[in-house]
């Protein structure tokens, strides 16, 4: 469905161009769900508002395509990429007190997407038939609240954002999101700001829409442990790279890179045998100063001369590819965890 073939992406800042994204590949099968993982700045919403066509200015694609079913996003008109957006591709942003607009009712803003869209597809991409009315609009904002589990839609449809608790604003973008069902739903850190109740309501929700519709999921969070949970495959990213993809088993069972082996090895444990937690030293290199090669070597533990050179993504086992020098010289056996 999705195939990402080394995309790079800057931003100028004060004539300087910033690379924040470098030679990322990635790829999305209909139904899966591919969990997108790093720390803060790594990129990871950046790779989100690419495949949409909503880069903010001055970021530019600068190399690589964006190939949705076949047609690469990167070269798409306007009018062309503002159909397939909310259709096809549909994105849960980050924070939905900022995302929904203070002075309208949330039935409205779910139904505006409608709206917009105006038409209901069928049969192909660009066939398009008459709207419904707006009472037939208002109906399936009634069913799309129901589905996402927003209680008494008729009287929650005429509440503003601030009437709405946390959660069940992030339920009201969802089902923004989900209005004209498409077939890739982009969710940018969906349980920020969230307590783990309702973190787990929510994961809980986007499971069932991939279970009912068969909607891909590229999930982004910082969270290794929801990752862990909710995704099939689960692709690291560090300094705008990806560096170690796999299934969501060979990651967390056989990490390979020493930054994804970091990110576990960070996480606390509340069974099992009491460990001390190892956080990863140092900080996240300047994008506009990164140094040669590897990005994370300045940071790692196993770091020698031969990091100062470039490295690409090599593939180890089936689908399990990881970006280190020692993967090249046959030196990291990876780690096993119980």
């Amino acid at each position: 469905m999705l195939q990402i073939n080394n995309l790079s992406m800057n931003y100028e800042i004060e004539g300087t161009p910033v690379r924040a994204i470098r030679h990322v590949d990635l790829s999305l099968d209909r139904g899966e769900i591919l969990g997108l993982v790093g720390e803060s700045g790594c990129g990871k919403s950046t790779v989100l508002l690419a495949i949409m066509g909503l880069l903010p200015f001055p970021g530019r694609i600068v190399e690589g395509s964006i190939c949705f079913e076949g047609r690469d996003l990167t070269t798409l008109p306007a009018a062309e990429m503002r159909s397939l957006r909310g259709n096809d591709i549909s994105m849960i942003f980050q924070d939905p007190m900022t995302t929904l607009n203070p002075v309208f009712r949330v039935g409205e803003q779910i139904r505006e997407v409608l709206q917009v869209h105006k038409t209901v597809r069928k049969n192909g991409p660009f066939q398009w038939f008459d709207r419904a009315g707006k009472r037939k609009e208002i109906e399936t904002v009634f069913k799309l609240m129901q589905e996402v589990g927003i209680p008494s839609v008729k009287d929650r449809y005429r509440e503003f954002p601030h009437e709405y608790s946390g959660g069940m604003q992030q339920r009201a973008l969802i089902a923004a999101a989900l209005a004209c069902r498409p077939s890739l739903l982009l969710a940018d850190e969906p349980t920020t700001a969230l307590d783990v109740t309702i973190q787990a309501q929510i994961v809980a929700l986007l499971e069932g829409i991939n279970r009912k519709h068969r909607t891909a999921i590229v999930l982004v969070t910082h969270d290794l442990a929801l990752a862990t949970e909710f995704c099939n495959r689960i692709a690291v990213m560090y300094a705008g790279e990806i560096v170690e993809e796999g299934s969501t088993d060979e990651i967390i069972e056989h990490p390979r890179h020493p930054y994804t082996m970091g990110l576990l090895k960070s996480i606390p444990k509340i069974s099992g045998q009491k460990e001390r937690i190892e956080p990863i030293s140092g900080t996240v290199p300047d994008l506009a100063e990164l140094p040669p090669g590897c990005a994370f070597s300045q940071r790692c533990h196993s770091r020698s001369p031969r990091c100062h050179h470039a490295v690409e993504l090599i593939e180890i086992d089936p689908g399990h590819r990881v970006r280190c020098v020692l993967i090249e010289r046959g030196e990291c056996k990876g780690v096993k965890r119980d």
